[in-house]
């Protein structure tokens, strides 16, 4: 029987937020991964995507098997995805799994959810490109920020009451509306935030232009002054104007949780969920779609009606953003980390380095095993021969398949799993 798990070369996106060359993690895990790949000092690299999306579908890297890429593959053998799975997802891989290595700040954007997203494909097909919902999930590599959900309603509050040019964008009828809606009242918190939010997004390009501008000039004064403009929020004020000056997106850091996660921390950004991802590196899952609604830190197709309407107005203060992982029972090495979603999961494995043989236990659906840290030579009764492992080898394992890891690195490994736990 032809092998049912093999090792992948993975498709690398060059967005222009990503980070460049050698510092960026993408990078870093494609060359310790494949020795021969030339990484280019000036190019960005953004993303690695894992899977067979088919704008980024992965290689299959054993000779011995007749497709050429993951999604020829599955296309060939849909049972590799589990019964349930394949069911469930009509033959497809249900997520795409990425490394993202992030420099300046990504748009501020939604995903739809099912709904929303087949009336946008019908409508306009060139701007979404198809009818499937896309929760992520994000796990930070290293340090990583992001803007994410609305912030508790006192501390908008308290921003428009320092921050007079967000004010006057807003308008006074509409702040006096925030200011006065009680936290009894949920629905009316939410209606406000609505307008608000609606009210700076849609504001004339040239007046708040002018009100970014005094903005960024009276901070910059104060910071040189040595005064303290956290109550401005200064610092990531000036980093996103730089980075996209004259952009209405800066004005939403007043708006939104600014998440922090440290390394294995997570953050799960539900359907109109708006979120933006600042800088840093992590391993993201995803729904296999490409529905985004964008309104600023982009120069790309923006559709701020479609945003404004769909968006989740529930404020939250920013420590709820951050997504928790369950060790697993049966193997203290799992951590699991699972949306409320059924398209996929994340399974971080910290194997020890007390730890020689280590069993990738098989699960009901097919996934996708990334090494972060560490060397082990793996063998599997469903591979073609033994497979090395090290940092970046990127491996496809067909539904209840294992494989037996023998660890040569005195540091035990980090790896993380990507699979479809219905």
């Amino acid at each position: 029987s032809p092998p049912a798990v093999f090792p992948l070369s993975c498709v690398v996106q060059s967005y222009s937020w990503g980070k460049v060359g050698l510092e960026s993690e993408v990078a870093k895990l494609l060359t310790s991964g494949d020795p021969l790949v030339q990484i280019q000092p000036d190019r960005p690299y953004a993303e690695l995507w894992m899977g067979a999306h088919p704008r980024g579908d992965a290689v299959i890297r054993d000779n011995r098997i007749p497709q050429k890429t993951l999604g020829q593959w599955i296309a060939d053998n849909p049972a590799c995805l589990g019964a349930k799975v394949k069911d469930a997802f009509q033959g497809h891989l249900p997520f795409l799994f990425k490394v993202l290595s992030v420099n300046t700040a990504l748009s501020i954007q939604a995903h739809p959810n099912k709904e929303l997203a087949a009336k946008l494909h019908a409508q306009f097909p060139e701007h979404y490109p198809d009818a499937n919902h896309k929760p992520e999930m994000a796990i930070a590599l290293t340090p990583f920020e992001g803007l994410c959900g609305f912030r508790p309603v006192e501390e908008i509050v308290s921003f428009l009451q320092t921050v007079p040019e967000l004010r006057a964008l807003i308008g006074e009828v509409a702040a006096e509306q925030l200011e006065r809606s009680g936290s009894d009242d949920p629905r009316g918190v939410s209606a406000a935030l609505r307008v608000c939010f609606t009210r700076l997004m849609k504001s004339e390009k040239k007046f708040f232009v002018d009100q970014l501008n005094m903005l960024v000039r009276r901070i910059s004064q104060e910071a040189a002054e040595g005064k303290d403009t956290s109550g401005s929020n200064g610092d990531l004020l000036l980093r996103l104007h730089s980075q996209y000056p004259g952009d209405i997106g800066c004005f939403t850091i007043y708006f939104l949780n600014l998440v922090r996660l440290e390394p294995g921390e997570a953050m799960f950004l539900g359907a109109n969920e708006p979120h933006a991802y600042l800088h840093g590196d992590c391993v993201e899952c995803m729904a296999c779609s490409d529905n985004t609604v964008r309104a600023g830190l982009t120069p790309k197709f923006i559709d701020v009606l479609t945003l404004c309407e769909m968006l989740n107005y529930t404020p939250a203060p920013s420590s709820s953003k951050i997504f928790p992982a369950a060790q697993s029972q049966l193997d203290p090495s799992v951590y699991l980390y699972d949306p409320p979603v059924p398209d996929f999961a994340i399974m971080r494995i910290e194997i020890p380095a007390s730890i020689k043989l280590y069993l990738v236990s098989a699960v009901d659906s097919a996934s996708i095993l990334l090494v972060i840290q560490g060397t082990a030579v793996g063998t599997s009764t469903a591979a073609a021969s033994e497979m090395t492992l090290r940092r970046g080898s990127v491996l496809f394992i067909s539904a209840n398949e294992s494989i037996s890891l023998h660890l040569s690195s005195p540091d035990g490994m980090l790896l993380f799993r990507a699979c479809c736990l219905l």
